[in-house]
C-alpha cells in the first residue's frame, strides 16, 4: 500500500517551519486507495502530500495490521475544525475555494460568528470536470487580491471540489498558490454551512460513519462501499499474507 499515514493532524501540522508554503494536506480512504491505483496524478498528489490523515477505519486497520500502529480516524472535517481553531488563535487567515456562492455565504457568516479572529476570504469556481486556462487564472486572481488588500500572507487554503479533482489541482498547481498549509477537504464545506449532515458521533465514534451518508446518497456512495471496499479488504488481505508489496 505504501503511503504514510499520521495519527491526527498536530502530528506533523504543528512542527512546520513559519517560512514554509505549499505544504500539501490530504486524506485517504479505502475508496482514495483504489481510486490511486488506477489514476497515476491523483496517486502522486497523494503521495506529494506533506501530511496525509487516515480518513477511514480501513486505513486504521491497515495500519494496524500491516505496521502494527495504532493511529486514530482523521476525517476531513476534524482537520478543518482543528485549522479554525489554530487560525483562530494565532489570529491567521483562510481561503475558501470551492462549493457554490451559497455555501460560501453560509460558511462566512458562521465563521464570523464562531471565530472573529480569523480573516477570510472565498471564491466559488466554475463547476465542471476540467478548469480552462482562464479559469484558473481567475482563481489565483482571487486568492492573489485577497492576500493584497491589505497585504498579508494566506496560512491556509481550504480546497473543495471533491476527490480526486481537488487534490490533483491543488498538487498540480501548489507553487502558484501562496498558502502555508493546502488542505482538500471536499465535502467539508457542505458538512460546516449545513448544506450536508455529517454523520452523528455514534456513528463516527463506532467506525460507520459512511453508513447514515450511503442510506442518504446511495446513488452516489455505493460504488465506494460495495465495490472499493471489498478490493481494499481484499487487497489488505494479500499484503498482509505477503503476497502483494
Amino acid at each position: 500500500m505504501g503511503y504514510d499515514v499520521y495519527a491526527g493532524p498536530l502530528d506533523r501540522i504543528g512542527g512546520m517551519a513559519p517560512g514554509e508554503k505549499g505544504n500539501l494536506v490530504n486524506t485517504v480512504n479505502p475508496h482514495a486507495y483504489c481510486v490511486a491505483k488506477r489514476d497515476a496524478a491523483f496517486r502522486d498528489a497523494l503521495r506529494a502530500s506533506s501530511v496525509l490523515l487516515p480518513d477511514g477505519v480501513g486505513i486504521v486497520w491497515a495500519a494496524l495490521l500491516l505496521k502494527g500502529k495504532r493511529i486514530r480516524k482523521t476525517a476531513g472535517a476534524d482537520l478543518h475544525q482543528f485549522m479554525l481553531r489554530k487560525l483562530e488563535r494565532e489570529g491567521g487567515t483562510c481561503f475558501y475555494l470551492g462549493a457554490s456562492q451559497k455555501t460560501l455565504d453560509l460558511i462566512k457568516a458562521k465563521l464570523e460568528k464562531e471565530y472573529p479572529n480569523i480573516k477570510a476570504g472565498f471564491y466559488s469556481p466554475p463547476y465542471k470536470p476540467e478548469f480552462s486556462e482562464e479559469d484558473n487564472e481567475n482563481i489565483f486572481k482571487s486568492i492573489h487580491d485577497f492576500t493584497t488588500s491589505p497585504p498579508h500572507h494566506l496560512t491556509t487554503l481550504f480546497v473543495g471540489m471533491t476527490a480526486p479533482k481537488q487534490e490533483k489541482w491543488a498538487y498540480l498547481h501548489r507553487d502558484r498558490l501562496d498558502a502555508k498549509y493546502i488542505c482538500s477537504i471536499g465535502a467539508v464545506f457542505d458538512f460546516y454551512a449545513g448544506t450536508v449532515k455529517r454523520s452523528s458521533p455514534f456513528w463516527i465514534g463506532i467506525g460507520l460513519e459512511w453508513l447514515p451518508r450511503l442510506l442518504r446518497e446511495p446513488k452516489r456512495l455505493y460504488k465506494r462501499v460495495f465495490f472499493s471496499g471489498p478490493e481494499f479488504l481484499w487487497d489488505l488481505f494479500l499484503y498482509f499474507v505477503r503476497i502483494k508489496r
